[in-house]
């Protein structure tokens, strides 16, 4: 994303206040945060909610890059209230071992932006900012998540409950080390 040098750092601890975030034109949900209170779907009636991305909160439509040169994987729309709704993951290559990067809440024409196999390279728009409609009703973001391990699909959990935190911070890594210091 082409986003500004600063952002606004919310704080999502104490839940998810959407006035505020609309307030913003840009602003950072942080990784490995304990979110009480923000989600409230039935897809999150066992408890998670300590989140293992970073999202990026911007306006609908706003193009999304590739960090990296790499193969997009899966592709899916989790479309159930609270998902990711348009998702895509992309297989990268570091070192010598495999990382598997999830783009979540995207707009639905960003399924067809990319096809499974294909290519991408380094900067090249891979999709765009889904509004509510389509994102599993949020505000527009990207919520960008590292695995480690194959997902074996096109989701990842997002949000992980309190007893599994230590084991999902070693397989979802901090998308800070090929995003930079974002905050």
């Amino acid at each position: 994303m082409n986003y500004p040098e600063t952002l606004y750092v919310f704080d999502l601890s104490n839940g998810y206040d959407a006035e505020l975030i609309r307030s913003k034109k840009w602003g950072i949900g942080r990784y490995n945060e304990k979110r009480s209170g923000m989600y409230n779907t039935p897809l999150f009636d066992d408890g998670r909610n300590v989140h293992m991305g970073i999202d990026i909160w911007a306006k609908a439509g706003e193009p999304v890059f590739s960090f990296d040169k790499g193969q997009v994987v899966y592709l899916r729309d989790n479309d159930q209230p609270g998902n990711y709704g348009p998702t895509l993951v992309i297989k990268y290559r570091t070192d010598h071992s495999d990382l598997y990067a999830l783009y979540g809440h995207l707009s639905r024409e960003s399924l067809d932006m990319v096809t499974v196999g294909q290519q991408v390279n380094k900067g090249q728009q891979i999709a765009e900012v889904g509004s509510p409609d389509v994102n599993g009703g949020w505000e527009p973001h990207l919520h960008f998540q590292l695995s480690s391990k194959d997902p074996g699909e096109g989701d990842m959990p997002g949000v992980v409950t309190e007893n599994n935190r230590e084991e999902a911070l070693k397989i979802y890594p901090d998308p800070r080390m090929v995003l930079g210091d974002l905050y």
